[in-house]
């Protein structure tokens, strides 16, 4: 297996980090080689977060706040005040539902949560609003008026920068849920009108917890048949 094969299939999702904060320079390496991700027209059509120290313990504060207000809302069934730019409980489509659940069952299996334990569940879901600890939270925003490229180019950069953050030895994590709140990212940062949250995510240095143990699935990628006869216009 040659050197980035070995580098891609050990990044992992991180859900439990330690305390120790990355040193700046090392930040700043992995921030390098994530603008050079490809770009669509070399447009660029995202803008990014970031919080460390007080900042990330500010905003994780705010976050821990927005779920601690939505799980009341749960409990009385209230309406949440949930005011995200996407709707990231919206349902997942009939195709892609199964493979939403097979993690999901994995994950709570590998940590010995019962389907019928809801404290257990909650409070594995509050740590995603803590970013599971991680000293450096990042939120990411796209444009909004540049669909679906600008959400093309953000996975890039992220992905990016995820590999470059394991190459210095750094853990991360992608932390869709915080796209559900644009509250505490507004609270914090002047973002512009255009850029929309589209997901957050952790960087920091795992610890030895078992949840950093489990190991998703990863099938083959699936390739669409070619016609037998192709369809001939006009």
């Amino acid at each position: 297996m040659n050197q980035f094969s070995q580098l891609n299939r050990t990044r992992q999702t991180t859900r439990d980090f330690n305390e120790t904060e990355i040193p700046a320079e090392i930040l700043a390496a992995i921030f390098e080689d994530a603008r050079w991700a490809p770009s669509w027209s070399n447009t660029r059509p995202y803008q990014i977060a970031l919080a460390s120290g007080d900042q990330a313990q500010q905003l994780r504060a705010a976050y821990l706040r927005e779920f601690d207000a939505f799980s009341a809302a749960q409990a009385t069934n209230t309406e949440p005040d949930i005011d995200g730019d996407y709707d990231i409980f919206a349902p997942y489509p009939d195709d892609l539902r199964p493979r939403q659940v097979q993690v999901g069952l994995e994950l709570y299996r590998h940590l010995n949560i019962e389907r019928e334990d809801k404290l257990a569940r909650g409070m594995h879901m509050r740590r995603n609003f803590e970013a599971f600890g991680a000293p450096v939270i990042g939120l990411v925003f796209i444009h909004r008026d540049f669909l679906p490229y600008s959400a093309l180019d953000a996975g890039l950069m992220l992905q990016t920068l995820f590999l470059s953050a394991k190459a210095h030895g750094v853990d991360s994590c992608p932390l869709g849920l915080l796209a559900g709140w644009r509250r505490p990212a507004d609270e914090l940062f002047d973002i512009p009108n255009q850029y929309a949250l589209v997901t957050g995510f952790a960087l920091g240095y795992g610890t030895d917890a078992p949840v950093n143990q489990f190991r998703a699935a990863h099938p083959p990628l699936e390739f669409i048949a070619q016609r037998h006869t192709p369809v001939r216009r006009a």
